[in-house]
C-alpha cells in the first residue's frame, strides 16, 4: 500500500521521513508537549529516528499510520497525527503539536480529515482515543468530534517513573456519519 498523503486547506499530512528528525527531536522533547503524552522526552536525534523508524514499521505491517503536519504556506513541519492499534476495523487516533503552532486550529483540521479517511477510505468502524483526565485541550478536542468518554483506564500511563490513569473515548462510524 502506497504511504496516503492528504491535504486539507492550509496543511499537508504527509509521510514521516528520516529528513523530519530535526523538527520531531524538536517536538517530542519538549515537556509542555510531553506532559500529557504517556511517554517520556526524547532526549537526542536518534532517539527521533527511532520513533521515525517506529512509525515506518507500523505502516509497513499496516499496524498504523502516523502523517506529519506540513503548514503548505510555510513547508513547516509542525507536529503528527495518526492512527495506532489498527485491526479488525479499529484503531486509535492520536496527535502532537509544537506549542508555537497551538489554538490556531491545525488539529482540529487535521482531526478532521484523519476521521473521514479512517472511517470512508479505510473502512473503519470504531476510533478511540486515550488521554490524561487533566488533558482538557485534547477532551475538549475529542468531544468536538462527537467522542464519547467510556471510563477510566487506572495506571494506564506510565512516564516519568511514574503510573496514571487515562480517560478512553470512542467514536463509532453510525455516530460519526450522523454528524457531518
Amino acid at each position: 500500500m502506497e504511504f496516503p498523503e492528504l491535504e486539507t486547506k492550509r496543511l499537508r499530512l504527509v509521510k514521516i521521513t528520516y529528513d523530519y528528525t530535526k523538527e520531531l527531536y524538536d517536538i517530542l522533547s519538549r515537556k509542555e508537549v510531553m506532559k500529557y503524552y504517556g511517554m517520556d522526552r526524547i532526549s537526542n536525534y536518534e532517539e527521533a529516528a527511532q520513533v521515525i523508524e517506529s512509525y515506518r514499521k507500523n505502516f509497513a505491517n499496516q499496524r498504523g499510520i502516523r502523517w506529519g503536519i506540513v503548514i503548505k504556506d510555510s513547508n513547516v513541519f509542525v507536529g503528527t497525527i495518526g492512527l495506532s492499534n489498527l485491526l479488525q476495523k479499529k484503531a486509535e487516533v492520536g496527535f502532537e503539536l509544537h506549542p508555537d503552532y497551538w489554538r490556531k486550529g491545525y488539529i482540529s483540521e487535521a482531526f478532521r480529515v484523519i476521521l473521514r479517511y479512517s472511517f470512508e477510505e479505510l473502512d473503519l468502524f470504531r476510533l478511540g482515543a486515550v488521554t490524561f483526565p487533566e488533558n482538557t485541550a485534547s477532551i475538549f478536542l475529542l468531544e468536538k468530534f462527537d467522542f464519547e468518554k467510556e471510563g477510566c483506564l487506572r495506571g494506564y500511563f506510565y512516564q516519568n517513573k511514574t503510573s496514571y490513569d487515562a480517560l478512553i473515548f470512542s467514536v463509532i462510524y453510525p455516530e460519526w456519519k450522523g454528524s457531518i
